[in-house]
C-alpha cells in the first residue's frame, strides 16, 4: 500500500490558490458553451446542426481520453495544465476574433469545440491525479464535495448569465470572458509548484525508460487486474449509461406526461442544481463515512429512490416529481465525491491520469449509447419506462455490490503488484 507523502502546513494555501484559479475557468467555459449553442440555435435553428456540436464536444473525451491520461502520468502535471488551458484560451480568442470580423462559419464553432473538448481531456486528469499530492487523504471527500457544490452552482448560474450577456453584448465579448477567466486559472500555476507522483516501475526494470505504448498498456492493465478497481469501473459505467438519458427525455416528460411549460421545465433544472449544492455542501462538511464506498452506495440506493418518485408520479403530482429531482440532485454528489476521493486514495499515484481518463473515457461513450436504447425504448413503451429502467437497474447494482467483497473491501485489497520506486522531484 502507498504511504501518504508529506504535505507542507500551508498546503491549503497552494491548493485553494490554484482550485480557485480552476473554479473560475469553470464558470468561463460555461459561459462560453452557452454563448456558442445560442448562437447556432439562433442562426440556423436546426437539430442537425446542435446534434454535430454535441457530437464535437464529446469526441475528444472518449477518444482522447486514455491517451491523455498516459501524456498526464509521463510528464508534469503542473505544465499540462498549463498547456491545456492556454490552448483553449487561445483557441477561443482565435474564435472571438472571428465573430468581431464577421467571419465565423458553423465549422469553425465545431473546431473550436472539439480543440476546446480536447484541452479538457489533458486538463481535468492532470488536475483530479495532483489533488491527492495536494490535499490530505482526510480530506480528499470534502475536496470532492467542495467540486460538486461548485459544478451545481456554476449549472444553475451561468445559464442565466449567458443569457444576459448574450443580450447585452456581442458573442465574441462573451468568449473574451472565457479567456480572462482561463489566464486566472494559469497564473497561480506560475508560481506555486505542483508535486509529482513517485514514478514506480516492475522489480528488474529500475532504471529503464518506458515507452508511451508501455505506460498505455501498464495503466490499462493495472485496471483490469484489480477486481475491486475493475468492478467499480464497470459500475460507475453503467450508472452513466443509465442516467444519461433522463436528461435528454426530462423535457418531453415535463410536457408530455405533465403537460407542463417551459417555466416548470426550467423549475426541475433549478431544483436539481439546489439539491446538488446542498449535497455537495454537506459531504464537504460531513465527509462521508470512514468508508468512502459505503457512501457512494447509500448514495447510490438513495438516488435511485429519488428517480423512481419522477418515474411514478402521476400527471396530476408535478410536486411529487420536484422532489424526485432534489432527491437525486442531492444524493449526485454523495455518489460521485467519494467515487473520486476514493480512487484518489487507493489507485497508484503515477497512475492515477490513466485510470481517471479510462473511467472519464468510458462515461462518456455510454452517453450515446444510452441515448440510441433509451429513446426508442420510451417511445415504444411510454416516457416513464426509462425512469423506472435507471431507478430499478440502480438498485439492482448497488444491491450486487454490497455483497462484492471486491468492492466492499477496495479500501483495504489494493493491488499486490510489485513495484520498486523511482524516485521523480517535485516539478517546480
Amino acid at each position: 500500500m502507498e504511504t501518504s507523502h508529506d504535505l507542507p502546513k500551508n498546503w491549503a494555501l497552494r491548493f485553494f490558490a490554484i482550485w480557485g484559479g480552476q473554479a473560475f475557468s469553470l464558470f468561463g467555459s460555461a459561459l462560453v458553451q452557452f454563448a456558442l449553442v445560442w448562437h447556432l440555435t439562433r442562426e440556423t435553428g436546426s437539430a442537425t446542426v446542435l446534434a454535430i456540436a454535441t457530437l464535437f464536444a464529446l469526441l475528444p473525451q472518449i477518444v482522447l481520453g486514455p491517451i491523455a491520461g498516459t501524456f498526464v502520468d509521463r510528464n508534469s502535471r503542473r505544465l499540462v495544465m498549463i498547456l491545456a488551458d492556454a490552448t483553449i484560451a487561445l483557441v477561443t480568442l482565435a474564435l472571438a476574433y472571428l465573430f468581431f470580423t464577421g467571419q465565423v462559419e458553423i465549422w469553425h464553432i465545431y473546431v473550436a469545440m472539439f480543440i476546446r473538448s480536447a484541452g479538457g481531456a489533458f486538463h481535468h486528469p492532470a488536475m483530479a491525479a495532483s489533488t491527492s499530492l495536494m490535499v490530505p487523504q482526510e480530506h480528499l471527500s470534502r475536496v470532492a464535495g467542495l467540486n460538486q457544490t461548485l459544478q451545481g452552482l456554476v449549472s444553475i448560474i451561468a445559464p442565466p448569465v449567458g443569457a444576459l450577456f448574450v443580450e447585452v453584448m456581442p458573442t465574441q465579448n462573451v468568449l473574451l470572458i472565457d479567456v480572462g477567466t482561463a489566464l486566472v486559472a494559469i497564473l497561480p500555476l506560475l508560481f506555486l509548484s505542483v508535486p509529482q507522483p513517485v514514478r514506480q516501475v516492475v522489480e528488474g526494470q529500475a532504471g529503464h525508460s518506458t515507452s508511451f505504448a508501455q505506460d498505455f498498456k501498464e495503466g490499462f492493465l493495472y485496471m483490469v487486474s484489480w477486481p475491486g478497481l475493475l468492478g467499480i469501473s464497470i459500475m460507475a459505467t453503467l450508472i452513466n449509461f443509465l442516467f444519461t438519458p433522463m436528461s435528454a427525455l426530462l423535457p418531453l416528460l415535463v410536457t408530455g406526461h405533465f403537460g407542463k411549460g417551459a417555466l416548470e421545465l426550467g423549475l426541475t433544472d433549478s431544483v436539481f442544481g439546489i439539491g446538488m449544492i446542498l449535497g455537495g455542501v454537506t459531504l464537504g462538511v460531513w465527509g462521508g463515512f470512514k468508508r468512502k464506498i459505503v457512501t457512494s452506495l447509500v448514495g447510490i440506493l438513495g438516488f435511485s429512490i429519488g428517480v423512481g418518485l419522477i418515474g411514478i408520479a402521476p400527471a396530476a403530482l408535478f410536486p411529487l416529481a420536484l422532489g424526485g429531482m432534489f432527491i437525486v440532485g442531492f444524493l449526485s454528489p454523495i455518489v460521485n465525491g467519494p467515487i473520486h476521493a476514493l480512487l484518489q486514495t487507493v489507485v497508484r499515484k503515477d497512475m492515477q491520469g490513466r485510470v481517471i481518463s479510462i473511467l472519464v473515457s468510458a462515461a462518456s461513450a455510454m452517453m450515446p449509447l444510452g441515448l440510441l436504447i433509451a429513446g426508442p425504448l420510451s417511445d415504444m413503451f411510454g416516457i416513464r419506462t426509462w425512469f423506472w429502467v435507471t431507478a430499478l437497474l440502480n438498485l439492482a447494482i448497488v444491491m450486487v455490490a454490497f455483497f462484492v467483497p471486491a468492492i466492499m473491501n477496495i479500501e483495504s485489497n489494493h493491488s499486490g503488484q510489485q513495484v520498486a520506486p523511482v524516485a521523480s522531484p517535485a516539478i517546480k
